[in-house]
């Protein structure tokens, strides 16, 4: 059952980083545009399935499209996310210059950060809810005795703890990439 739980809330983390990192910092990253949808012939893709992104500066995002026709779906795509970006399309390949964010933009980000890290810890104390009922389930079925309801308790509440340490240590580390120019 801890196992369990471990596993959920491992995945609950990996989508707040993954959801956090697309957050734009003023610093060029693949991760900016790599989940962007793109409409292509007729279906919706994630960019990254489409293209290969790189950064090879700190201001710039460069997408090469694997299927040339692909180039003005992607530039289309960019246009109407909410990143604000401009694409640039240069022969075969999309060149987005990604500038500096204002102080005002950047604690609205921080602000979007504190949001998501809310969430994942909102859905992290579910879990350990659906856990504690599990046990106290087990323990009035007779399946479990005092003791070993008392050990899992603390064993969930450490799990829990790690779980949102992580979170904390995420969301910091990102927090401080918004915030510094």
């Amino acid at each position: 059952m801890q196992e369990v739980l471990r596993q959920k809330l491992e995945k609950i983390i990996s989508r707040m980083r993954q959801e956090i990192a697309g957050l734009r910092t003023g610093r060029a990253t693949p991760a900016l545009v790599e989940n962007l949808e793109v409409e292509h012939y007729g279906a919706k893709s994630p960019l990254k399935a489409l293209a290969a992104i790189s950064s090879p500066d700190a201001r710039q995002i460069v997408i090469q499209p694997w299927d040339k026709n692909s180039l003005s779906a992607i530039e289309k795509a960019i246009s109407a996310s909410p990143l604000g970006l401009a694409p640039i399309a240069d022969r075969d390949v999309i060149r987005l210059s990604v500038p500096r964010p204002s102080e005002e933009r950047r604690r609205e980000l921080a602000r979007t950060l504190g949001k998501h890290s809310e969430e994942a810890r909102i859905q992290i104390r579910r879990d350990r809810d659906e856990a504690l009922k599990e046990l106290e389930r087990l323990y009035k079925a007779k399946e479990l005795g005092e003791d070993e309801r008392f050990r899992r308790k603390n064993e969930v509440q450490k799990i829990v703890e790690e779980a949102n340490k992580k979170i904390e240590d995420a969301a910091a580390a990102k927090e401080k990439e918004i915030m510094t120019m």
